[in-house]
């Protein structure tokens, strides 16, 4: 399983992200963002609060969306 290392918001509803395994690029989440609990990271303001987990090795935002 792949986990990611690091990530940067890079603009509107892209991430850069780095994984484990060395692959690394940007990904657009703006079609992906389905559901009660994404709903909150259609605000670009909170959508750019994306983090590391470190424990859980995947990107996720201060309302626990992962």
């Amino acid at each position: 399983m792949l986990h990611i290392k690091s990530e940067k918001h890079i603009s509107n509803y892209k991430i850069w992200v780095s994984f484990d395994d060395g692959v690394l690029g940007d990904v657009n989440l703006e079609g992906s963002l389905n559901g009660p609990v994404f709903q909150p990271l259609k605000d670009i303001n909170v959508f750019s609060k994306v983090v590391v987990d470190p424990e859980l090795e995947t990107i996720v935002w201060p309302n626990g969306a992962d």
